[in-house]
């Protein structure tokens, strides 16, 4: 076995591999992996966007995020559960590593939900039966059956354990502990929790992750749930190209910064300002409609786009294009008829700026947000960016709709905004 550690950040790593291993590490997408041109036998290996654990054929890869555990699980749940994270903070342990963090955090969450026992509830159950229970299912019944009196096809409540609630959290102890670098206390604590999910039907690869709703019932399994569901994103094995199968926790860090921007914007600009936004909304740059876009965040009035806004973990620049993301947002304002367009980076990536266009009359607003703050800065942080963006999209939207009014009424309409703007 070959272990593999790497930072977030930084160049390549030059390590001696075999050719299996390092074609492997090619594939996968867990990180990049060329031959160097200076030694035979030595791959380049370097971080892809990803942190975290995990295991491709032989070789185990561990990526170190830049900011720190805390802050990284702070975004990871928030980017899934919106402000619900808040509510039940998931206490995180004091180990140096994202992996047994996680791990450790799991294992005690789900103990202190399943203390008094697992958590029963009514499934709905369609089975051959001897007796009738609940409702008869007539067409099956004629179907599978041709008029015969027994057995029964029917459909009914039954009272179990073997519910979505507990089917999550018997999933995400399974896979934390196919995870490498999981520590050797939280494999055990999660192998005893195992014997408690005895009768829950576990999850197959592949399986969608069963939906819950929290309520007062099930309000002891909310936080354990939250932090399953976690599990279960960052573990799910992904197959690349030639089926390379990849076992681990990772986390897309471009992804997960889109993600926590779309769910943070659309929930202070709702919230304070109203409209609605759309993340990921369908539109074309040409009539034909065969070049498509997906802009990360429309806000919209009464179904007219006012702000167009996308999230960049870092600057893009691919070769010959290395102001991609100012042409795509340009593209952006051109489709939806913007004059502005907003460019949200992570703080240290990109510096913030303002690019007015030529000969197109619109502008480019490039905003940084830094993740290493505590949670309560960053979301005020996030909260003033939402009131910028508020401040000049609605006064121009009022601008046009009092362009019959007197002045009076349009001072008062940007005062109005201007008064929602933290100073």
């Amino acid at each position: 076995m070959t272990d593999i550690e790497l930072p977030e950040v930084g160049p390549p790593v030059p390590l001696r591999l075999t050719g299996d291993q390092g074609r492997l590490l090619a594939v996968s997408g867990v990180v990049t992996a060329v031959p160097s041109p200076f030694a035979a036998g030595t791959w380049l290996i370097g971080a892809a966007g990803k942190v975290g654990a995990a295991r491709v054929g032989d070789v185990v890869v561990r990526i170190a995020p830049k900011v720190s555990i805390d802050r990284l699980l702070f975004l990871l749940g928030y980017s899934v559960h919106g402000a619900e994270w808040l509510r039940e903070r998931v206490d995180m342990g004091a180990a140096p590593d994202l992996v047994p963090v996680v791990a450790q955090a799991l294992w005690r969450q789900v103990s202190r939900a399943v203390a008094q026992g697992l958590l029963p509830g009514y499934v709905e159950v369609e089975e051959s039966a001897p007796v009738l229970r609940g409702r008869l299912l007539e067409s099956a019944q004629l179907a599978l059956h041709h008029g015969l009196p027994l057995p029964l096809e029917v459909r009914h409540d039954e009272f179990t354990v073997d519910i979505p609630e507990n089917q999550i959290l018997r999933a995400a102890c399974e896979r934390m502990l196919l995870v490498p670098w999981v520590d050797a206390e939280s494999a055990r604590q999660l192998r005893r929790l195992l014997r408690d999910f005895a009768d829950v039907t576990p999850l197959r690869r592949g399986d969608s992750v069963p939906a819950w709703q929290a309520s007062r019932i099930n309000v002891r399994y909310h936080a354990a749930l939250r932090l399953a569901e976690l599990v279960l994103r960052a573990t799910s094995v992904e197959h690349g190209p030639g089926a390379v199968a990849v076992n681990g926790f990772l986390i897309d860090m471009p992804r997960l910064f889109e993600d926590f921007v779309t769910v943070a914007l659309r929930e202070a600009l709702e919230g304070t300002f109203g409209g609605r936004v759309d993340g990921q909304a369908r539109h074309h740059l040409d009539v034909a409609s065969r070049v498509p876009l997906r802009p990360d965040i429309v806000w919209r009035f009464a179904e007219v786009p006012t702000a167009v806004i996308d999230a960049k973990y870092k600057a893009e620049k691919p070769a010959g294009y290395p102001n991609a993301d100012l042409y795509q947002m340009l593209a952006y304002c051109t489709v939806l008829g913007l004059r502005r367009g907003h460019l949200v980076y992570a703080a240290g990536n990109e510096e913030p700026a303002r690019h007015v266009v030529r000969g197109a009359g619109a502008e480019i607003v490039c905003h940084a947000l830094d993740l290493g703050q505590t949670p309560d800065k960053l979301l005020a942080e996030v909260s003033l960016l939402a009131s910028k963006i508020a401040l000049g999209t609605l006064a121009a939207l009022l601008e046009r709709r009092c362009a019959t009014g007197t002045c009076r009424r349009r001072r008062s309409a940007r005062a109005t905004i201007s008064t929602r703007v933290p100073r």
